[in-house]
């Protein structure tokens, strides 16, 4: 089923029908559609790699974005959702569909859809922008005149510092990650880098599986005095289970994305992925708009998230934290 949005006059109402239904390789909803006025209009596909909070939340921004500018702007927006379920054979599957559907641009969600969304719409030029790539250049992403999109890169450096701010004294800290995941290779470099530069031993676990990453994530109990994880889409599959584990042995969870904190981290410093959301939908529509490609756009962090819930399981003060960011967030754990 598709989801249209469409604008309706200054006094009209926007009507959203339910739909339900899916496929192995779509998930997608359907809303009604009113008079065009404009005549004008797009068809987007939105290709989610996986299921998790993070890209559940871009996803969701993305979708808002679309129906607002389709109201602001007089035009009709058709859009379709995706899912890979975290599988390349899939999702090269989905990038031939669209293809085929001829979509005017394709929006994915992470990663591995980034990447196989771009080679599937190269015999067409079709418009590829990206969400939440972490390093776009480390996964082949730049230079490719159709594709751009939002990066959130991350200060590997600030999540550090917070390790300190609150545990100066942190002798180990474990990285956990998964080797098969772009987004952790260059913040796990920079991690090594930055450690070694302040005396600081690490221990290295990795993990391509729920299973393995949660074995991976016990193994680090009593070995070490904090862990970061980047913005890793394989330990975010398991991020609840990683982070109890972790709290219980008493040993704070840094991370890449606010999602892990939700989820039972402890902390990290980063983007907003709503409005990383937006602004790859706004970015989309500019590029259908206008027929110009621009560079990707790194948004910006600063901004640190807290679980409370956690800090008072490891008892931390994180008071210090107001000295190292714009703006300091505090969640609680979500319900499962």
């Amino acid at each position: 089923m598709k989801k249209f949005v469409a604008v309706l006059s200054a006094a009209a109402m926007m009507t959203t029908l339910a739909a339900c239904g899916s496929t192995a390789n779509t998930n997608a909803s359907s809303a009604a559609t009113a008079e065009n006025t404009s005549g004008e209009g797009y068809k987007i596909a939105i290709v989610q790699q996986m299921d998790h909070s993070s890209l559940d939340e871009i996803r969701t921004a993305i979708e808002a974005e679309l129906e607002a500018k389709a109201a602001e702007k007089g035009i009709t927006i058709e859009y379709k959702d995706f899912n890979g379920q975290n599988d390349a054979t899939t999702l090269n599957q989905i990038g031939t569909q669209v293809v085929s559907d001829g979509y005017d641009a394709v929006i994915p969600i992470a990663t591995l859809a980034a990447q196989c969304m771009a080679t599937a719409c190269e015999s067409t030029k079709t418009p590829v922008i990206y969400a939440a790539i972490s390093d776009p250049a480390a996964a082949d992403l730049t230079g490719i005149d159709y594709v751009t999109g939002t990066s959130d890169a991350l200060n590997t450096q600030s999540i550090i510092d917070m390790m300190l701010a609150v545990q100066p004294d942190i002798q180990t800290v474990g990285l956990l990650y998964s080797n098969s995941e772009a987004n952790s290779v260059t913040p796990i470099a920079e991690a090594k880098e930055y450690l070694d530069s302040k005396g600081i031993a690490y221990i290295e676990k990795t993990g391509n599986t729920n299973d393995e990453i949660m074995t991976a994530a016990a193994s680090m109990v009593g070995q070490v005095d904090a862990v970061f994880t980047p913005t890793d889409n394989v330990v975010m599959g398991a991020a609840a289970a990683v982070s109890e584990t972790l709290t219980e042995g008493g040993i704070p969870f840094y991370t890449g994305a606010d999602s892990f904190v939700t989820a039972g981290a402890f902390a990290t410093c980063g983007v907003n992925y709503t409005d990383l959301g937006t602004y790859t939908a706004d970015m989309a529509l500019d590029i259908l708009e206008t027929g110009t490609v621009p560079e990707y756009h790194v948004m910006d962090g600063g901004i640190i998230t807290v679980n409370t819930d956690s800090a008072t399981a490891l008892g931390i003060d994180y008071s210090t934290f107001q000295n190292l960011a714009s703006k300091v967030v505090e969640v609680a754990t979500a319900a499962q």
